[in-house]
């Protein structure tokens, strides 16, 4: 745990991630709990090139370089998996609401067993599909790899609140994904013209293919 601790430390101070205190010590035991209940749900990845508290933990932190969460904030995780990227960030801003959703049950519980032993008290898990979540609106929704950015359009252009932002951590050449989203608008109800990249290769090396793709409506 003491290298772990270390890592991540250094990793926030290097980075400037706002992480303090006993955050710290909460990103160490989420990893070690990520860790155990991916040996019985398959979570994340079980053959990875870096340590889980880099690959994932760390990884999530980096969208607060793209997003300044607020205090009562509602933010929606999509397809969240074992909570990522929402449980790492809810951990750094405790003021700001997040709802885990996923369509796969054992995730979900994973999710709550995880947040409930972490003391988590702004953080919700919900076992549903996106296109059941009704009567809610969100300031911002965050997806990690779950769809192509057309197909995420159609579902948060409905969840989103008036000037919302979706944020998703994906990899490789997203020029046509990107292309594609912007020009499906007239379907979406208004997809925004323009889409920023965040390549996380600027931030950090270790993430060299890795982009934040943020989409303000």
């Amino acid at each position: 745990m003491q290298n772990e601790l270390k890592l991540i430390k250094d990793l926030c101070r290097d980075h400037v991630i706002p992480a303090a205190g006993e955050m710290f010590e909460k990103l160490v035991c989420y990893t070690r709990l990520l860790e155990e209940w991916n040996t019985k749900v398959n979570l994340i990845s079980r053959k990875e090139d870096a340590p889980v508290i880099v690959r994932h933990v760390f990884h999530s932190l980096l969208v607060c370089k793209a997003h300044d969460f607020r205090t009562g904030e509602k933010v929606l995780d999509l397809g969240t998996g074992g909570g990522l990227p929402g449980i790492p960030l809810a951990i750094l801003f405790p003021g700001t609401s997040f709802l885990l959703v996923d369509s796969t049950g054992k995730k979900i519980a994973a999710c709550k067993a995880m947040a409930k032993e972490l003391g988590l008290k702004n953080v919700m898990s919900l076992h549903t599909r996106v296109e059941e979540l009704k009567g809610l609106t969100f300031d911002t929704v965050l997806s990690r790899q779950v769809a192509p950015l057309e197909e995420l359009g159609g579902y948060v252009s409905k969840l989103l609140k008036r000037d919302g932002v979706l944020i998703c951590l994906k990899g490789g050449d997203l020029d046509k994904e990107v292309g594609d989203a912007v020009t499906s608008r007239e379907k979406h109800q208004g997809f925004p013209a323009s889409v920023d990249l965040l390549p996380i290769g600027d931030i950090s090396p270790l993430f060299t293919e890795k982009q934040i793709v943020i989409a303000r409506w």
